[in-house]
């Protein structure tokens, strides 16, 4: 996923500076547990979030420099945090498993086979019982800048095998320069 490294030269749009609300408001409501799994983790913000409330964090990304930030974050901040450069089509390379699963901008990066494969990475990496939490671009967002959009029918259908997909629902994606875009929040359990 070295298509992302050339953005970490300055701030990207999706590096708010803290959590997304979005999924911020699932760690303040006790719905993160155990070994936490920040997915396309940027420069670390929710692995840091489940970090600060007491639980084991890794992040992972493709992108060295994301990495090199999000490993400053935790030392400035005296959170222990595993960061990772991988790919998260590969997420059995990093051990696990993982109880909680938070993905904040990276679903929506794939074309339909690299959906696939990351789909499955996430099953070789939850288990039965586990939870996922999504953040993505949803097809209610006007316009085509920006990454894919995504539909309620995909995300049922990348998630119908193994899965139990518990919840989707609206919400924003916030931007630098205050920007909200439209998203979908997803809440799955693996099976």
């Amino acid at each position: 996923m070295m298509r992302f490294e050339d953005a970490y030269a300055g701030t990207p749009p999706w590096e708010i500076g803290r959590p997304q609300p979005a999924l911020e408001v699932l760690g303040l409501d006790g719905e993160l547990r155990g070994h936490v799994l920040d997915a396309g983790c940027g420069t670390g913000e929710h692995a840091l979030m489940a970090a600060a409330l007491g639980l084991r964090a890794t992040g992972v990304d493709g992108s060295p420099t994301a990495i090199s930030k999000a490993e400053a974050k935790a030392r400035e901040r005296g959170l222990d945090v595993r960061f990772v450069v991988g790919d998260v089509r590969d997420l059995g390379a990093l051990g696990g498993p993982f109880d909680t699963v938070l993905d904040s901008g990276c679903f929506h990066t794939f074309d339909d086979d690299d959906r696939g494969a990351y789909v499955s990475s996430l099953g070789s990496v939850i288990p039965p019982g586990g939870r996922y939490f999504m953040l993505c671009f949803s097809d209610r967002q006007p316009g085509v800048l920006g990454p894919r959009r995504i539909s309620q029918a995909e995300i049922e259908e990348a998630f119908a095998d193994g899965w139990r997909v518990d919840a989707i629902e609206a919400a924003v994606m916030e931007t630098t320069g205050a920007r909200e875009v439209f998203a979908w929040r997803v809440s799955a359990t693996r099976i």
